[in-house]
């Protein structure tokens, strides 16, 4: 059981050449291929706005606006890929992940087409085993990050959610968010391949945590059924932050990946009141491998 097709949505900030470093650890790790996709602004989305009260030759001027931005964008996002793959000669490009199957090693390909980013990397994300994406950024709403909400609500297929700063080590310390949930047993069954060859697993759960469902111990139960090994361990919420215990507890293991449900709650109270989920993607510093 292993990772054997992953998909990057690529964007060309700095957070996007965090994620393109860690997704490519990922495919060394897994011997998998890596699918980069940049995904381009339709300028036939700013059509609607002809219903807005603006002339024909607005409408035309925006989308001759829209087109070129986006164009510049994508080319930003190519020439990102090209520095990268470049100073890694060690890797195999292929014109697209199906002609890669029957190349040894890692392998990596690039694509860039136009559409809504968030239906593109649902949809493609649905292909692959897992979707790597770039960490929010600074000044970044976590809420506004369509291409993580779209694979962690629409994929059917669990994200990891980079650093902004690409890990030397991955998967060697891995900590369970344990709260009973649908979701985290989800992120477990997803987990499984790493949680096999990790040398250290941790089960972090609290009281202010839990979840209707199986408490540490059922977990824990789970995964010597799969001959894994791992300890249950409380965590306490810092300041009334449970997400800010979590991440605490994970540093204090040395964890360098954990694995979580995303969204126990539903996702508006989540916005609206903050919420576990959401302190992790804004301020966790190791990759997280989330699930819905």
């Amino acid at each position: 059981m292993a990772y054997r097709r992953l998909l990057l949505p690529l964007t060309g900030t700095a957070a996007g050449e965090a994620a393109l470093a860690t997704a490519l650890k990922v495919a060394r790790i897994w011997s998998a291929h890596l699918h980069c996709l940049h995904v381009r602004v339709d300028a036939r989305d700013v059509a609607p706005l002809a219903g807005e009260g603006l002339s024909g030759a607005m409408i035309e001027e925006m989308m001759a606006a829209t087109e070129r931005e986006s164009g510049e964008r994508a080319g930003r996002v190519r020439a990102l890929f090209e520095r990268f793959t470049a100073t890694h000669g060690d890797l195999t490009m292929a014109s697209n992940p199906d002609t890669a199957l029957k190349v040894p090693g890692v392998t990596l390909s690039f694509e860039s087409i136009a559409g809504r980013e968030e239906d593109v990397v649902a949809q493609q994300s649905r292909l692959y085993d897992m979707a790597v994406v770039p960490h929010p950024e600074a000044d970044e709403d976590v809420s506004s990050s369509d291409a993580l909400h779209a694979v962690l609500f629409d994929s059917g297929r669990p994200v990891l959610i980079a650093p902004r700063a690409a890990p030397e080590v991955m998967g060697k310390r891995i900590c369970i968010a344990w709260n009973g949930s649908a979701e985290s047993a989800a992120a477990v069954a997803a987990a499984l391949p790493w949680l096999h060859q990790a040398d250290a697993v941790r089960i972090l759960h609290s009281e202010d945590y839990q979840r209707r469902g199986p408490s540490a111990e059922g977990i824990r139960a789970y995964l010597r059924w799969h001959e894994i090994e791992a300890e249950a361990v409380a965590f306490k919420s810092q300041t009334r932050e449970v997400g800010a215990g979590l991440l605490g507890a994970a540093r204090d293991f040395g964890a360098d990946l954990m694995c979580q449900g995303a969204y126990s709650h539903s996702r508006l109270r989540q916005l609206i009141l903050g919420g576990v989920t959401r302190h992790v993607l804004e301020n966790s510093e190791i990759p997280i491998l989330m699930c819905r």
